[in-house]
C-alpha cells in the first residue's frame, strides 16, 4: 500500500434506494492509519447505510470508497481482508461455545489451525474464562465482546464498530470503551467508530465527523 494512502477513502459517497429515498449525499472523508475516527450522527443521518456500502452489503450509487487503496466496488474480496465490522445485532449460533463461534469465523476467511491467535483475542477481550462457554449462557455484554473478537479473527487493519455501547448498563459501557480503547493500543488497528453518543465518541475519538 501507498504510505500517503488513507486507511479508507469515502469519495463523494451516495445511495437512493429504489423508494427514492436519499440516504447519502456527496459524503467525503478520509480515515488515516492508526486513527480513531468517530462518525456521529443520529438515528436516521445514514450511519447505517454507509457501513453497509464499506462492508459490501449495499451498492452506492454514486461515489466510491477505498480501503488501503481498493475499491470496494471492483475489488469487494481485498477489500473486505482488510475490513472487521462489530454490528450492533448481536446474531450468534446459540448452540456453539465462544471458541467454536471464534472458529467457525476464522474459517470464512480460510483460516485454519488459528487458536494461538483466538486465545491472545480472548485474553485482550476478557473472555479467556468464557472460552468454553455457550454462546446461549453469555450476558448481553459478553456476547457483544464476542462480536468484537469475531471482527479481529482475520487481523484485518480497520475495524469498524457500529454503536458498540448501545444499550449497554453504566458498568459494562464503561468496561467496553476501555476495551476499545486495549484493542487499538495492543493490536494497533484503525477503528472506525459509528455512535450517536456523542460523550462516548468525545472520549474515544482522535477526531469526528458529524
Amino acid at each position: 500500500m501507498d504510505s500517503a494512502q488513507p486507511a479508507v477513502r469515502i469519495d463523494s459517497l451516495e445511495k437512493r434506494y429504489a423508494s427514492g429515498t436519499l440516504a447519502l449525499k456527496g459524503v467525503s472523508f478520509d480515515v488515516e492509519e492508526g486513527e480513531f475516527f468517530g462518525l456521529l450522527g443520529p438515528n436516521g443521518a445514514g450511519k447505517t447505510t454507509l457501513i453497509s456500502c464499506l462492508g459490501g452489503l449495499t451498492t452506492p450509487t454514486g461515489g466510491r470508497i477505498l480501503v488501503r487503496g481498493m475499491d470496494t466496488r471492483t475489488d469487494r474480496r481485498a477489500a473486505s481482508l482488510f475490513l472487521g465490522i462489530v454490528p450492533q445485532e448481536i446474531t450468534f449460533d446459540p448452540f456453539l461455545t465462544v471458541r467454536e463461534t471464534l472458529r467457525f469465523q476464522s474459517g470464512y476467511w480460510g483460516i485454519l489451525r488459528n487458536d494461538d491467535w483466538i486465545d491472545e483475542i480472548l485474553a485482550n477481550l476478557g473472555l479467556t474464562d468464557k472460552a468454553d462457554a455457550s454462546m446461549r449462557a453469555l450476558s448481553g455484554g459478553m456476547k457483544r465482546r464476542v462480536l468484537v473478537a469475531q471482527a479481529l479473527v482475520h487481523k484485518p487493519p480497520v475495524i469498524v464498530l457500529d454503536e458498540p455501547i448501545t444499550n449497554l448498563d453504566a458498568k459494562l459501557r464503561e468496561e467496553m470503551i476501555l476495551e476499545i480503547q486495549m484493542i487499538q493500543q495492543n493490536i494497533g488497528t484503525t477503528i472506525i467508530y459509528i455512535t450517536h453518543d456523542q460523550e462516548a465518541a468525545l472520549q474515544l475519538c482522535d477526531r469526528i465527523a458529524i
